[in-house]
């Protein structure tokens, strides 16, 4: 996540510990509020089933909600046997669009043991009827709904080999959307074998995909990928679903498939960049999954995309590339995956997250922080990388961050600590490109932690290349310090570095200046 580096200001045990410890609740609060915002939703499957009389596509006249005794007169109509179910379950499925309906529905005695009798139909038109009217009812916001909705869990994950893709893309987003909702279905499709029967559907439509592009499977491994992320994200994934899923073929089918090329298309890439994003989150073996070549496969990716940039084509990308910079950024955070860095060399990687920095910063901005974040963590040890910045010219396309959002900012900063932290060498790079005025504007900022990484970034900088602390000074630094030598949160930082390195350059320049005055007395 976060540059694991430690404030040298205070030097003592005590007071590293004590910033170790704040350092890791930022982490730990800036993961919780990432996992948050990427929130579970279900999906709605409407647009194939919708037929005018005719049988062709047309679109859906909306119903009103069905009574009580609607529904029991349709249940009794449909178990008749007459040539009119599938018109019967049709109006039955357009009344399930209505939350009153479906509360009715599930709360009638009978009802999901007739509708689950005819999504066991060997009747091809009927079954494919009654799914749909399952996947209504999977749809619900009501909790007690997709409970009412247990005793098909068994079928739908038996018909996972359906009898076509659109009735097996529909089993599937039903299992989905039954899966977020509820920890009892949780509970009781693990049991039923679901790992082993996605792993088993993914391996048998891959095969039938064989690479064709406009493959109707396609559709089937979206629908894969959205169970399993749903899965995922569930809160006892770390325990009970991930060590199932990698214990299975899914994540060497997760890895092909987001490396496809995007032959298959940008939605099957996204569910599963995605799903390995969960499962890296998760910590619970990612050196498995380093092993089996997560790392390169995701960074030849970046850069296939970052080549995109200058294509018109880029509608979407950023739902791709989001998940894919998180994953990195995960991996690169943790102590025990040093050997993950070993395996990112490619010096074109940041040309790639600059082009994804310079695109997206007006339209999706919160793509600028993902690329921040993972250069942060690329950089925070390894030399190669913040030389790569310099020595290909991206320091001024940094620079030039530090004046957009707060996150931004404070994202900006911290590369160009880890930068600085690595020597003489680099600061005077920083120096000869104009980082001190970038850095008065943002000492101008009343932002506490802006102002605190500016300050860590000046320190590393006199530290190393103490003329920088005189040009800081002729350029009115010390007033810039001056307004914060007030706050209880900067106020031991600004004494600390007016102290060390400012007072002592001040003094030197005192001094030259009255040996000038002596050896050019004025007239």
């Amino acid at each position: 996540m976060w540059s694991r580096r430690s404030c040298r200001y205070r030097p003592d045990a005590s007071g590293l510990e004590e910033l170790r410890a704040r350092r890791r609740e930022q982490e730990s609060a800036l993961r919780k509020a990432r996992r948050q915002q990427q929130l579970v939703s279900k999906r709605l499957l409407r647009e194939d089933s919708l037929v005018n009389g005719d049988g062709q596509a047309g679109v859906e006249i909306a119903s009103e909600p069905l009574s009580e005794q609607e529904i029991l007169q349709l249940l009794r109509d449909v178990q008749r046997g007459t040539e009119e179910r599938k018109k019967l379950l049709s109006r039955l499925r357009r009344g399930l669009q209505h939350k009153e309906t479906q509360q009715k529905f599930v709360r009638l005695e009978g009802s999901m043991r007739v509708l689950i009798g005819l999504f066991t139909s060997s009747l091809a038109n009927i079954q494919m009827e009654a799914a749909r009217c399952l996947h209504e009812l999977s749809h619900s916001s009501d909790p007690a709904v997709a409970e009412a909705c247990l005793p098909s869990t068994s079928y739908l994950l038996t018909f996972l080999s359906g009898h076509s893709v659109e009735f097996t893309e529909l089993c599937l987003y039903t299992l989905g959307n039954l899966a977020v909702e509820s920890d009892a279905v949780r509970k009781q499709l693990l049991p039923q074998g679901i790992i082993p029967a996605l792993a088993s559907c993914i391996q048998i439509t891959v095969s039938l995909n064989h690479k064709r592009s406009q493959s109707p499977h396609v559709a089937v491994l979206e629908g894969l990928g959205y169970v399993l992320s749903q899965l995922l994200q569930a809160r006892e994934a770390p325990t009970k679903i991930i060590p199932l899923v990698l214990d299975s073929v899914l994540p060497q089918h997760m890895l092909r498939l987001v490396s496809s090329n995007l032959e298959l298309g940008m939605g099957v890439a996204v569910e599963f960049a995605w799903c390995l994003h969960y499962i890296v989150c998760s910590h619970v073996n990612n050196m498995l999954l380093i092993s089996q070549g997560i790392v390169s496969t995701l960074v030849l990716l970046l850069l296939e995309l970052g080549s995109m940039m200058s294509k018109a084509a880029t509608e979407g990308l950023e739902l791709l590339i989001c998940p894919v910079l998180r994953c990195l950024s995960n991996l690169l955070a943790e102590d025990e995956t040093e050997g993950c860095k070993v395996q990112i060399q490619d010096e074109r990687l940041l040309v790639a997250l600059f082009l994804f920095m310079q695109y997206f910063l007006q339209q999706h901005p919160f793509l600028v922080q993902e690329c921040l974040w993972l250069l942060n963590n690329l950089t925070a040890d390894e030399p190669i990388f913040c030389s790569a910045v310099l020595t290909l010219d991206l320091l001024p396309a940094l620079l030039q961050l530090l004046s957009c959002s707060r996150m931004v900012t404070l994202l900006a900063l911290t590369v160009l600590c880890n930068i600085a932290e690595k020597g003489p060498a680099y600061c005077h790079q920083l120096h000869q490109k104009a980082v001190l005025p970038s850095l008065l504007s943002t000492l101008a900022l009343s932002d506490a932690q802006v102002v605190s990484q500016s300050l860590e970034l000046l320190h590393l900088l006199f530290l190393h290349l103490p003329e920088a602390a005189d040009d800081f000074l002729s350029q009115a630094g010390l007033q810039a310090l001056k307004q914060h030598q007030d706050n209880p949160q900067l106020q031991e930082r600004v004494r600390a570095l007016s102290e060390t390195y400012l007072q002592p350059a001040a003094a030197s320049l005192i001094s030259y200046a009255g040996a000038s005055a002596a050896v050019f007395p004025s007239s």
